[in-house]
């Protein structure tokens, strides 16, 4: 197992139970004899916190490991820019969900602890990479570690699209978008438009019609290493939109070509040993426990 003796911390910004963590963690860790890094934004927010301070890019680079407070989206945000530089991320939850930062705040000591003691499971879970050509010029491109988005903006209008996988040319949609998601976002909005949950060990990517025109449309489970490719109908009257996780948007035009593909650099994501990716489906998605136990 590796060592970790730099940590890099990241927080949610706008929340006093993040600070108090923060606060917390940092504690924890230089109790520990760790070196410990904080991410600029959050130290602006901790005066006095006496913490060596980087961008997010740099804790990428100097850090063996980052410990991110907060909720999914902070997790997604930090996966976006930390995975090329393979460092482990750890999620400490301040959020609601919670299906990617696993550590409760109650745990924090003993289950950061215990990843600091070699006690720790590593999981890789994939991005998807996104990039927008207009007459063969890229006028866009975003990762995404949940979903990639096409929807209508602001507008309640449908979209017109042709969906091609691998170079075949799949169907016409008129819908209220697409969503592509990874493994990893099928818990997410996929999974809100009727799309399957996958394990986040499968290497699949899903598509999922958005309230599609067409009864029949169903969402479809393809090989993780496909290429998809959306073509914006020409005769659309709107600028569609493309989101990557929800966070980072940019719009496109009538005729433009979104490819989607797997990203080369994965996220490693750092779990405690007792992580039990069925529970926390359990527990998030309010599934019924066992009959006839107290479990």
């Amino acid at each position: 197992m590796e060592q970790f003796r730099n940590i890099g911390i990241i927080g949610r910004l706008g929340s006093s139970q993040v600070l108090d963590t923060i606060r917390r963690l940092k504690r924890f860790l230089l109790d520990r004899q760790l070196h410990v890094i904080l991410e600029d934004t959050i130290a602006e927010v901790l005066p006095g916190h006496g913490l060596q301070t980087s961008t997010r890019k740099s804790l990428g680079e100097a850090c063996d490991l980052v410990i991110v407070v907060g909720g999914d989206g902070s997790m997604l945000g930090a996966a976006r820019a930390l995975a090329r530089y393979k460092v482990p991320v750890l999620g400490v939850n301040r959020g609601s969900l919670g299906f990617l930062t696993d550590i409760r705040p109650d745990d924090l000591e003993e289950k950061v602890g215990e990843v600091l003691d070699g006690q720790y499971s590593v999981e890789s879970r994939f991005l998807l990479e996104v990039e927008v050509r207009r007459h063969t010029e890229p006028i866009g491109q975003g990762d995404a570690l949940n979903d990639v988005v096409l929807h209508p903006g602001k507008s309640t209008r449908m979209i017109e699209f042709e969906l091609y996988i691998d170079g075949q040319f799949v169907s016409s949609q008129k819908s209220d978008g697409l969503i592509i998601a990874t493994p990893t976002g099928s818990t997410a909005y996929a999974l809100s438009a009727g799309g399957p949950i996958m394990h986040p060990k499968l290497d699949a990517i899903v598509v999922v019609p958005m309230y599609p025109h067409t009864l029949s449309s169903r969402p479809i489970v393809v090989d993780g290493n496909s290429e998809l490719k959306v073509v914006v109908s020409p005769k659309l009257q709107i600028y569609p939109q493309v989101s990557c996780d929800g966070q980072n948007h940019f719009t496109c035009a009538p005729g433009d070509t979104v490819t989607i593909r797997k990203k080369a650099q994965k996220l490693r994501l750092i779990h405690p040993l007792d992580h039990n990716y069925y529970e926390i489906c359990r527990t998030k998605l309010g599934w019924d426990s066992r009959l006839g136990t107290t479990e």
